[in-house]
């Protein structure tokens, strides 16, 4: 575990890992929590004193959550490595951040495209048996064989999920949120999460459940770039002299951020759209060199796309092969509005803010309801997956029997009923010339579902009465869906909610405007996106990238606008909820209000531990075991230095190598010539998915503990420092936009130590202010 709370250099906390919604969710915000050496439950009366950052989740199983090292550790060790490079070296590793990129984009766009073809084929066989047994008058075997594969699926899903990878459960993008952020969580990234994320989202999205491979496609993207991110791997001999450039954070998370833009841009043929969602919603750090790289590896994965769709055109994808990724075409509806058009558009905006709005609310309250399930194993997790596939089986099958059988329209350019094929008319129960529209939405896949939503010039395909029926059952599938234990995203469900309810509004109005009611539909599906996701730039040229029409382009910014202006005056996005159930310490871009009535030296404590520049084996042995906390402030003493001051900072990561190494010495001296001489930079580079060096493998003789060892050769001497009467609004602003793990506070006085204390992300977050200052009163207000 590690840990670097506040002055003592420890920030890890460990909290329960949520991020997956499996058995390890408790569904509470630690609101309580507990640490090594207090215990403090809301609200506190007084400042309270501590001393780690151990967090601890009541009920749940614990995992630790480290912060990354975003931060460049300019030791001299890197530096003697950096001046020893030589341009065929310098060019090496600007080569292979190109290929990197290059690789993302291919496997990110090859996973998206198979596990659409596979989808489209699964579902689709189903589909068809279930057809072909409605045709021969056989309702009743055509429910067990449509509910029988829909449980069979949902069930394997949700075992590879509960046995292999629970952090796979879920969408995804929170826990790339946080990665990014600084956030490492528990196996959010590793192998095994992806494998069970690809094939448990074509498991979960062919089991007809309401959910979308969307999200699951982000977290697929960032776990390929993970796994090319690795730097090879010791353990197996697959380590490459070239690759050990990127055997750190600060790179990674750059190809992270690579590999979500290419998520979004597989999922919805929209890699401009992915760049933006990146940058918008993704990333909380950016540059322009990452933005290069992001746009070829987005160019790439339409690449990708665009030769797998024609290479299924001459009919090697199956029988559903064709279907294609969810690409919706209003381009040849003619967009004229007036000023009655333009209120119509700001009421749908304002409507569906507050239905996206509500959404969050009551997805919140299932996933803390859900988590209670889950925690108690994988069986109970199983079985509710299985309960809520049974609940939706039913529903589709079950509700387009209530609708009325409508004739085939005269002037329809395909055919009516449509025949074994997903389509606008579905025959279901329905006589030779009639068609169900409602088992035309419920019995087929997601994405043709939204098809028939967003087909234009089809006014009257729709009843009303159909559409209702629809959209709240798709309202309220999606809201009891979310939290179950399969790979799950909220895109798809959103949309889906959200076209039904344009749609509905498109009939509504058509006595008072002109707006097609596809077009309708696009953008009751954008006020209910900006109405849980809170994006507006990447949603609206996502949706712009969907229909291929730029004209659309006013109307959706403006509705994007007022549902996501509507919905902040309520709660938060859906997935700064998530994040916050989950107990992932994430970093908001602004700063709170309160934070600006605070100075940094009021949210520090003590005692502080602190190592000498030349330290004692025995001492720093002690610290390690004793202590979670990964960075402690080096201070240099007489008789080396006139007075104390602050040397830098050294991770216990690096300790741990040192002292592995045991560069030690008998005489308290330098020795770093001797040492640059016998380590390199490549000893102290992070470890991949394997582990690193751990205080158990350590070997210290009882004779070597009263040896010295030089620790400044892996001290940053250049660590970020504030004085202790910053603004800890400042503070935190600079804290997140530097991507740092710690920040040493200094003193305003020069004749105390040279160094206060250190700020954690820990120290940031509201539950750790308001423990120590009960009285403070949060603001809504943000800037």
């Amino acid at each position: 575990m590690d840990g670097e709370n506040n002055v003592n250099g420890n920030d890890a906390l460990d909290i329960e890992n949520e991020g997956s919604f499996d058995g390890r969710d408790i569904g509470r915000y630690p609101s309580e929590f507990s640490e090594r050496n207090m215990t403090y439950t809301e609200p506190l009366l007084t400042k309270r004193t501590n001393t780690t950052s151990q967090i601890a989740i009541v009920g749940a199983n614990l995992c630790p959550i480290e912060s990354l090292d975003y931060e460049i550790f300019e030791n001299e060790i890197f530096k003697q490595d950096w001046r020893s490079r030589k341009r065929i070296q310098i060019f090496q590793y600007l080569t292979l951040k190109w290929g990197f990129a290059l690789l993302i984009g291919l496997g990110t766009g090859l996973a998206g495209f198979l596990s659409n073809i596979s989808v489209e084929n699964i579902a689709g066989f189903k589909l068809l048996l279930t057809t072909n047994l409605m045709y021969k008058h056989r309702y009743f075997e055509a429910f067990l064989a449509y509910a029988g594969i829909n449980i069979g699926l949902a069930a394997a899903a949700g075992a590879l999920c509960a046995f292999i990878a629970p952090a796979a459960a879920g969408s995804g993008i929170p826990e790339v949120k946080a990665y990014l952020n600084g956030v490492d969580a528990h196996s959010i990234l590793a192998p095994s999460t992806l494998f069970v994320k690809i094939c448990g989202s074509i498991l979960g999205v062919s089991a007809g459940f309401v959910v979308g491979k969307e999200g699951p496609m982000v977290h697929t993207g960032a776990c390929i770039a993970s796994l090319l991110g690795q730097g090879g791997s010791r353990k197996y001999h697959l380590t490459w002299s070239w690759l050990r450039y990127f055997k750190n954070d600060r790179d990674r998370r750059d190809m992270i951020t690579c590999g979500a833009a290419a998520g979004v841009a597989a999922a919805f043929r929209a890699p401009v759209g992915g760049v933006l969602f990146a940058l918008e919603e993704a990333a909380s750090w950016w540059r322009s060199a990452l933005l290069w790289r992001t746009f070829f590896t987005t160019a790439v994965v339409a690449i990708v796309l665009r030769v797998g769709i024609q290479y299924c055109t001459l009919g090697r994808c199956g029988l559903f092969g064709e279907g294609g990724l969810i690409m919706y075409d209003v381009g040849g509806v003619r967009v004229t509005y007036s000023v009655e058009d333009i209120v119509g558009v700001l009421l749908l905006g304002a409507i569906g803010g507050i239905l996206g709005s509500i959404y969050n609310y009551l997805v919140d309250k299932v996933i803390r309801m859900y988590s209670i399930i889950n925690e108690k194993g994988p069986g109970y997790k199983i079985t509710l997956v299985i309960a809520i596939a049974l609940l939706t089986s039913c529903c589709s099958f079950g509700l387009p029997w209530f609708a009325k059988c409508l004739p085939c329209p005269a002037d329809s350019t395909v055919s009516c009923p449509t025949d074994h094929k997903s389509g606008n008319y579905k025959s279901f129960q329905c006589p030779p010339g009639y068609y169900n529209d409602l088992a035309s939405l419920f019995q087929t896949t997601n994405d043709d579902a939204i098809r028939n939503l967003f087909s234009p010039r089809t006014t009257k395909e729709f009843n009303i009465s159909s559409l209702v029926v629809f959209f709240a059952a798709v309202y309220f599938l999606g809201i009891c869906t979310y939290g179950i234990a399969i790979p799950s995203g909220l895109f798809i469900p959103v949309i889906l909610a959200g076209a039904a309810y344009g749609r509905l509004a498109g009939r509504l109005f058509e006595s008072v405007t002109k707006l097609d009611t596809g077009l309708f539909a696009l953008l009751g599906a954008a006020s209910f996106l900006g109405g849980t996701m809170r994006m507006t730039v990447s949603l609206c040229v996502i949706l712009l990238e969907l229909t291929n029409d730029l004209l659309l382009l006013p109307l959706v910014m403006l509705v994007l606008l007022v549902s996501k202006s509507v919905a902040d005056s309520f709660n938060k996005g859906v997935y700064d909820q998530i994040l916050k159930i989950k107990g992932l310490p994430y970093l908001e871009a602004h700063a709170e209000p309160y934070m600006r009535n605070l100075i940094a030296r009021d949210v520090v404590s003590g005692p502080l531990i602190t190592f000498s520049g030349i330290e004692r084996v025995g001492n720093i042995l002690h610290a390690l075991r004793t202590t979670g906390h990964n960075g402690f402030p080096v201070i240099d003493e007489p008789p080396f230095t006139d007075a104390p001051e602050l040397c830098g900072l050294v991770l216990r990561s690096h300790l741990l190598v040192l002292l592995k190494g045991k560069n030690f010495s008998k005489e308290r001296v330098f020795i770093r010539r001797n040492m640059l001489q016998r380590i390199s930079a490549l000893d102290f580079a992070k470890a991949g998915s394997g582990k690193g060096i751990k205080l158990e493998d350590l070997d210290i003789l009882e004779e070597e503990m009263d040896m010295y060892v030089d620790l400044h050769p892996i001290t940053n001497a250049s660590p970020y420092t504030v004085v202790e009467t910053m603004s800890l609004a400042k503070a935190a602003i600079l804290f997140r936009q530097l991507g740092l793990r710690h920040m040493c506070v200094v003193p305003k006085s020069q004749t105390r130590p040279p160094v206060v204390g250190i700020l954690t992300r820990h120290d940031f977050m509201p539950e750790h202010i308001f423990g120590l200052y009960p009285d403070i009163k949060p603001h809504r207000w943000t800037e």
